[in-house]
This record gives C-alpha cells, structure tokens and sequence, in this order.
C-alpha cells in the first residue's frame, strides 16, 4: 500500500453512531465487509473521486467504493471510457478492475443509517481522513465531488469559503494550488431514474476530468 493512501482503521470507532450501527451490521450480515471502506487507490492518482457514504449493500457488502450498487456500474463505465480504470467491472472486490491514475473515495468512510451522515460524523471524517488524503496527494489535477455533501465537504478540506464556491453540476473551482474542484450531481439510482442526471451528462463530467487531468 502506498504511504499516500490514508485510510480510516478498520476499528475506527471516531463517531459512535456510526460505529454503533456497523455493529449491527456485523450481527446482521456477517458476511459484509462491515467497516470503513479502503480507498480504491491506483499509483500517482491525477484524479480523485469523492463520493458521499458507502451504501449498505455495495461498498459495506464489498469493501470497495462503489462496488456492489447502480452507482458503480455507472461511475466505473465513465472511468473506462475515459481512461482512468482498466479490465471488467463486476460487483465485487476481486474483479480484477484497475484504476489508473486515480483514486476513489468518499467524504464519509462508514455506511450510515439511511445513507445520510450527520454533520458531526461529515466535519469528523473530513479532519481525519479526507483532509489528510488531500494534502498527501500534492499531484492530484482534479477532484470529482459526486454530489453536494462531498462538494461541499471537500471544498472546507481546501479552505475555500461555501458562499463562494456552491455547489452545482459542472461547477468548477481552482484552490490555493491550482487543482480544480469539479462537482457533478451523484451517479445514484435515484438521480438517473428521475433524469436529474443522465448518462450523457455524467460522462461529459468525466470527459472535462480527462481534459483537465491531461493539461
């Protein structure tokens, strides 16, 4: 593993509500990864996803961003077609999928009740993890917010002032480095069912990604 790749313990037990219902889990799904997910990291990332929380039964069932659930077959295609990951995308951990120059992470590292984490648990992970992953990662061209609490989140990891920097699909933003802060609503099945993002339009997210990571 890289010394680059900052990851929660897997018995990080720094928000208890969220320790308390991985708990349950564990009782529950015992065959479930169960824990803060891992980034899924490849070497001299260029790139960096944010997603919001793992889901219940993708990347806690897994153990990898966005692995198990609608929104990876979606976010992996994207990645493929611009080449940011390589090899087939197949639900699981072990599918032999590869990134390339990039890594994948979320703004919140533990599954939480409902998919939605309190602010406490967001300001937490970001101090810990997020921040400190930022700042290990001094290559990176863009970040890939994937929906508002992971912009905004990452945007207060980069100092940059919410009033001036608001989330909206296709937002772009420099920080005190020069790298860009992207956002795009997320790739959830909830947003594609309701047209609120189509593919066409997740994929010229990631077309701008490629353009501004190759420049």
């Amino acid at each position: 593993m890289s010394k680059n790749n900052i990851n929660a313990p897997y018995n990080c037990r720094k928000c208890p509500r969220l320790a308390a219902f991985i708990d349950e889990q564990k009782e529950k799904l015992p065959t479930y990864f169960n824990g803060p997910v891992p980034n899924f990291f490849s070497p001299d990332p260029k790139l960096m996803v944010i997603g919001l929380a793992p889901g219940l039964h993708g990347a806690n069932q897994t153990g990898r961003p966005f692995t198990g659930d609608w929104a990876g077959d979606l976010l992996y295609a994207a990645m493929k077609e611009y080449g940011f990951a390589k090899g087939e995308y197949d639900k699981v951990a072990d599918d032999g999928l590869e990134l390339v120059n990039a890594v994948i992470t979320n703004a919140v590292r533990c599954v939480p009740p409902q998919n939605k984490p309190v602010g406490a648990e967001i300001n937490t992970c970001r101090e810990h993890f997020l921040k400190p992953q930022l700042n290990a990662l001094p290559e990176l061209k863009v970040m890939l917010c994937l929906g508002k609490i992971s912009h905004d989140s990452t945007a207060r990891a980069l100092g940059l002032k919410l009033s001036t920097h608001k989330f909206g699909h296709g937002t772009e933003y420099a920080d005190w480095s020069g790298r860009t802060l992207l956002s795009s609503y997320h790739c959830s099945r909830y947003n594609t069912n309701t047209k609120r993002l189509t593919e066409e339009m997740f994929f010229d997210i990631f077309a701008r990604a490629r353009e501004l990571c190759d420049k």
